[in-house]
């Protein structure tokens, strides 16, 4: 567990918005150094002149996180600079949602590339330098947090591509906790799963890049009802990107590994692990919604 974070490093991906800028903000109170990851180059450049404005040391780098070269990259500019970091946030994420049958291979492609495949990057990349770190150095502390979400505890409905993909960063986050453990007493991780908070996620698509987009696939109607929805629940969420950076820190501090910004929603989990250990079937995930459910039946169903 990390206690002091001054003069440690810290690198966030997804760092332009959202948890990863909110983490950077405390990061640089705290006296960090920030190595800045993102894959919108307006939105980096402001967040490193912010950062740098309230005295960090910043190292900005733009990536597509799902690309294991500018990875690579990035774990070399980084140890360059500061030498191996202290938190490594493997928090960049893109939402996307509709049946799951509806959904275009390009679909998988970006949502697995950027959700999963970008904590695979950030875990090989860097956990063998923080390690190393751990070796030559007996007082030396690290923290891996990556970011996954309620939907990789729950399987919502009408958010299958999304639920696969943090569903993994859930079971990858425990193995890397289990695996270290093995081997360190000086490295620690956590998984972060927030319920809908507003970071910008519901406008992800925003950064989707053009290899990414099927050219002949027009969004169904079940992705357009998903879109809406999820934009209704992140926006008019109560718990805010900052809340939710605090407790990564706090969590970071008391080497606890599950972080989750809605407690009460520990009931729907519950309540999906019941069903698993009784072997019966899923129970309805509008069951205290009964009305969100039937508006959401009715919309698919209507011609």
């Amino acid at each position: 567990m990390i206690k002091d974070f001054k003069n440690k490093t810290a690198v966030l991906t997804g760092a332009g918005s959202g948890f990863g800028l909110e983490c950077a903000r405390i990061g640089a109170k705290l006296g960090m150094n920030l190595v800045l990851a993102d894959v919108q180059q307006d939105a980096l450049d402001k967040a490193a002149a912010e950062l740098h404005a309230a005295g960090a040391n910043v190292l900005p780098f733009k990536i597509d996180v799902s690309d294991a070269a500018q990875f690579d990259a990035l774990g070399q500019a980084a140890f360059k600079r500061f030498g191996a970091p202290h938190f490594v946030f493997n928090n960049a994420g893109v939402g996307s949602g509709g049946l799951i049958w509806e959904n275009t291979l390009k679909d998988w492609d970006w949502v697995l590339g950027v959700n999963l495949m970008g904590v695979v990057h950030g875990i090989r990349t860097f956990t063998p330098m923080m390690l190393d770190a751990a070796k030559k150095d007996p007082a030396y502390q690290g923290h891996i947090v990556n970011t996954a979400s309620m939907a990789g505890l729950l399987n919502p409905p009408n958010m299958g591509v999304y639920n696969v993909s943090k569903h993994a960063v859930v079971s990858l986050s425990e193995t890397l906790y289990q695996d270290l453990s093995l081997v360190t007493d000086q490295v620690g991780a956590s998984v972060l799963c927030p319920f809908f908070v507003a970071t910008g996620i519901n406008d992800s698509a925003r950064n989707r890049p053009k290899s990414m987009l099927d050219a002949k696939a027009k969004p169904t109607k079940s992705q357009l009802i998903g879109q809406a929805m999820t934009s209704k629940a992140v926006t008019s969420g109560k718990v805010s990107a900052a809340n939710v950076a605090q407790m990564v820190f706090d969590a970071i501090s008391k080497n606890r590994f599950y972080i989750y910004s809605h407690p009460k929603a520990m009931r729907s989990v519950q309540t999906r692990m019941e069903d698993i250990l009784q072997a019966r079937n899923p129970t309805d995930p509008f069951a205290d919604k009964p009305e969100i459910g039937a508006e959401l039946r009715r919309a698919l169903r209507s011609a």
